[in-house]
């Protein structure tokens, strides 16, 4: 569609409503708003404006809807998929001041949140008064909350407590006629009408402008046991796996990384943070398992970390290490942490997240690995494979400019035609922005755009939000 253009007349209502000072024009300072953490993307808005109540968003999508004007809603700009940048330039709304923790109801256990706390702020503020939000993307320090329920985010404890959307119990959202609801109401069982409130969750900011979430929490475990299992090959981490929960146990976090991710990042860790890292990564040991049990019994805890170390004996294993200390603990998860990062300092990355059902992991890595070869590319591979969600970091390398923009995309739908064959899904936690949308043909049938596209037409009918996302 045609979109309109932003004309000195909309500057100066938009300047009415937030202000000067919450206004950028100049192209330096727009800049930062047209990229994020996906390749080497930049598209530069018309405009960024930093509004601070609903009512200031809904006078600006008013005026934007009236006008067609595109609007990219957009968070602390740490997404890995394109899907917060205005490929359409027009409006970035940028929601960096509502930056609130509104309430926390200690009785009921759940908080109201505006979307521009930083994920990790929010975590510290329920953890001081003895609860817990687990959901914990890897960039938890500095992405927003908003942004984790825009593209339904998880991280390592999603295994066993569940993604973003299984915490959204309500939110706030200004639609794009300048309307302004609420998807739900504040109760942990709703059968009233469809579930508008999981819908927004994973929509990446194409059907609504979220301006406060209340989330369900839970009791604070108190005990935690760590464990760092090496393996051979990859595929007898990934088989290994699986055999743990066989055996009905279900860790807090089940984390795989291949020792290239771990050399990588060991040396990106001891560089950003001056401080040596004790831990070793032998060279015959190619995969490794980062295992953690929580609770609040600390025998049951040891009982079932003795119960992991004998199924993973069944495997190619070498020598597993326990985390005694807090400070083993804590390098262990900046190492883990840290990869993407790291695989990201030492080359320019595309970068995907793949899931599988578990018991498919050795033939999804191993498949991997193969399609790799044949289109001359290295894999760093990574990630939540206890809930069978594997990162994919392919490296630039020596691949020429060329290659890297025609043969290696042809090489990432044969890993998502290969994902879909092992029964899985383009993404679990990134979202599908731009860097998937071509490949969503692969697992969505016309009937499955065509009943996207009818939600898409209900919420935004002149399609301003977000354009150009997840489909055409």
């Amino acid at each position: 569609m045609a979109f309109g253009k932003i004309t000195a007349e909309l500057i100066n209502a938009f300047k009415e409503i937030v202000g000067q000072d919450n206004m950028l024009l100049d192209e330096e300072k727009k800049f930062d708003y047209g990229h994020d953490k996906t390749e080497d993307y930049q598209f530069n808005p018309e405009l960024v404006l930093k509004p601070g109540t609903p009512q200031e968003i809904s006078e600006i999508l008013k005026i934007c809807n009236q006008h067609l004007i595109p609007v990219t809603p957009r968070g602390a700009g740490t997404g890995l998929s394109g899907g917060a940048l205005p490929i359409h330039k027009g409006v970035v709304l940028s929601m960096e001041r509502f930056n609130k923790i509104l309430h926390i109801d200690e009785l009921n256990l759940q908080a109201t949140v505006e979307p521009g706390v930083i994920t990790e702020v929010f975590q510290n503020a329920v953890k001081e008064k003895g609860l817990f939000y687990p959901p914990d993307p890897a960039s938890r320090g500095s992405c927003y909350i908003g942004g984790n329920v825009a593209n339904n985010s998880g991280g390592p404890k999603a295994v066993k407590y569940g993604v973003t959307r299984d915490y959204v119990i309500n939110m706030e959202v200004v639609l794009p006629s300048g309307e302004i609801i609420w998807t739900g109401a504040n109760v942990l069982k709703n059968s009233t009408g469809y579930n508008l409130t999981q819908l927004m969750c994973g929509s990446e900011g194409t059907l609504g402008v979220v301006t406060k979430i209340v989330f369900k929490l839970r009791g604070l475990p108190q005990k935690d046991v760590l464990l760092l299992i090496p393996f051979i090959t990859n595929e007898e981490a990934c088989r290994a796996i699986a055999a743990i929960f066989r055996e009905g146990i279900t860790p807090s976090g089940m984390e795989f990384f291949e020792r290239e991710a771990a050399m990588k990042t060991v040396d990106y860790v001891e560089k950003i943070y001056n401080s040596k890292v004790s831990t070793a990564f032998p060279d015959n040991m190619d995969a490794y398992l980062l295992c953690e049990l929580d609770g609040n019994d600390e025998e049951v805890l040891m009982r079932d970390a003795e119960r992991v170390m004998a199924v993973v004996e069944q495997f190619q294993v070498g020598e597993v290490l326990f985390a005694e200390t807090a400070a083993q603990k804590e390098e262990l998860w900046k190492i883990r942490k840290n990869i993407s990062p790291a695989v990201n300092a030492y080359t320019l990355t595309k970068s995907d997240d793949v899931v599988v059902p578990r018991a498919n992991l050795p033939k999804l890595v191993s498949g991997i690995k193969q399609i790799g070869k044949q289109y001359g590319f290295n894999t760093v591979c990574f990630g939540h494979l206890g809930d069978g969600n594997l990162h994919v970091n392919i490296l630039k390398e020596q691949i020429s400019d060329e290659d890297w923009k025609s043969k290696i995309p042809e090489g990432i739908g044969e890993i998502f035609k290969l994902t879909v064959s092992l029964g899985g899904t383009l993404s679990g936690e990134h979202g599908i922005g731009i860097a998937k949308k071509p490949y969503m043909s692969i697992i969505m049938k016309e009937a499955n755009f065509q009943v996207m596209r009818g939600i898409k037409k209900a919420f935004d009918p002149n399609g301003i939000l977000n354009p150009g996302k997840i489909f055409e």
